[in-house]
């Protein structure tokens, strides 16, 4: 604390207002660097209302455009599997039908012989007399063709394929 003279309070008075003056900071640089600051926050903010109105657009358009569009790839994939599905219960049929049909062959190989009557002459011809000779057994039964899978029945063709198809592809009565 300054000792003050009663007799000279205009000195102290004016070295007082020096040093307010001294110590009093300026206030253009302060409110200089407020404003700067201000202007740094405002562009800030700007930049996070636009990347928050694209994120909203994107949002948007997702909803009323992509996910139709995805539901409706997911109903066309959801056919796909059912025809999968479908093949893959077709191939297992075809492999059983083959499986009993090879079986068919075997057994009538062995019921009719392996060698046809004509090359069984042919090679009674060509020298191989004891091939001939062998001892003939009663005839067998005929073959009958067992019932098969039809392909137009798990893949129907309409009318208008059925037309373009070559006439080879056609089933003769």
């Amino acid at each position: 604390m300054l000792l003050v003279d009663a007799d000279g309070p205009e000195p102290v008075r004016s070295g007082a207002r020096e040093l307010a003056v001294f110590l009093t900071p300026e206030p253009r640089a302060e409110a200089k660097e407020v404003e700067e600051t201000i202007e740094g926050m405002l562009l800030r903010l700007e930049e996070f209302c636009s990347l928050t109105d694209m994120i909203r657009s994107d949002t948007s358009q997702i909803l009323e455009e992509n996910i139709p569009l995805l539901k409706a790839k997911v109903t066309e994939i959801r056919g796909v599997y059912t025809k999968v599905d479908q093949l893959e219960a077709f191939v297992r049929m075809v492999g059983r039908q083959v499986a009993f049909l090879e079986a068919d062959v075997l057994r009538a190989e062995r019921d009719h012989g392996a060698f046809p009557r004509a090359l069984r002459r042919w090679l009674g011809t060509a020298g191989c007399p004891s091939f001939g000779n062998k001892p003939s057994a009663p005839a067998p039964p005929t073959y009958e063709l067992p019932t098969l899978y039809r392909t137009e029945d798990h893949f129907p063709v309409d009318d208008r394929e059925a037309e373009r198809r070559a006439p080879s592809c056609r089933r003769r009565p």
